[in-house]
């Protein structure tokens, strides 16, 4: 590879996503906060109808959906882990195929390649702030890959420094893969946390 960009910082890449996590922890907390004063504030202003009761419930669901987010969706803390491991490697190229609205954020099924090189597994990868966009100008740049492709690991896109979790989008097509690594690759794996895979959505029942 000629002359690859400069590695960007881990420890700004890492304030930078926390700071976003915190920002949008403290966006849905207002909100909920927010729905829960609805009905006072209405009785305040001589408003009895039954409508701004249901503002409850809403702020309820606020709250169960954040507390899941951040109960399942722990990939800040595996992502650090990551980083500290593994080294970073640079990808010139960042191909987007789908995107698929989950609880737990949004699943973008991405490769990671070198231009002129085929073969680059799917990856699945997760935003590491629980931010739900994909940056348009993502696919214009490459990437910095930190991991193990068959376990998984990190994606810092060029520029923006978003940090994604990823694992391979087929997880058991790389199984034979991982069990036949050998005892350090299998046990750097384990220690940071993606020997197993990570991201499962939870299983939410609506209704009876």
């Amino acid at each position: 590879m000629i002359n690859p960009p400069v590695a960007p910082e881990i420890s700004q890449v890492l304030k930078h996503n926390r700071t976003l996590l915190y920002r949008h922890i403290a966006t849905r907390l207002t909100l909920a906060i927010a729905l829960f004063a609805v009905p006072f504030v209405a009785h305040l202003v001589g408003y009895d109808a039954a409508l701004p009761a249901f503002a409850i419930p809403a702020a309820l669901f606020v709250l169960i959906f954040l507390m899941l987010r951040l109960r399942h969706g722990s990939r800040l803390k595996v992502c650090e882990k990551v980083l500290h491991a593994y080294p970073l490697e640079y990808r010139t190229r960042v191909s987007k195929k789908d995107s698929e609205w989950k609880y737990l954020g949004t699943v973008h099924t991405v490769r990671l390649s070198v231009r002129g090189q085929h073969g680059a597994p799917s990856l699945r990868a997760f935003n590491a702030s629980t931010l739900r966009r994909w940056p348009k100008e993502a696919e214009e740049g490459g990437a910095w890959f930190a991991g193990d492709p068959a376990f998984g690991g990190v994606m810092i896109l060029q520029g923006s420094n978003d940090m994604y979790f990823v694992q391979p989008a087929d997880w058991a097509k790389h199984e034979q893969e991982r069990a036949q690594a050998d005892s350090l690759r299998q046990g750097l794996a384990e220690q940071v946390g993606i020997a197993r895979l990570l991201e499962k959505e939870p299983r939410i029942l609506v209704g009876g």
